[in-house]
């Protein structure tokens, strides 16, 4: 993650805003549009965070399964 680059939790903060404001519907027509490619871009990041997030469980998940000792009969 770059310097320059959100948590996710302040991108998930940042969108929760937009979602406000434009739910409000007191922006202009411009500021309306900004907003709504401002949040896409934040609900892809957060998409990709939580996918990778994911992954990592589940590989995780998969490393611990592997190292169960085999049921003795």
């Amino acid at each position: 993650m770059s310097a320059s680059e959100p948590t996710f939790e302040q991108a998930q903060a940042e969108l929760e805003q937009i979602v406000a404001r434009l739910e409000q519907g007191q922006a202009s027509l411009d500021d309306a549009i900004a907003l709504w490619e401002r949040g896409e871009q934040l609900y892809a990041f957060c998409r990709q965070r939580l996918d990778a997030a994911q992954g990592k469980v589940e590989e995780l998940a998969r490393r611990v399964e592997q190292t169960k000792p085999e049921p003795s009969s």
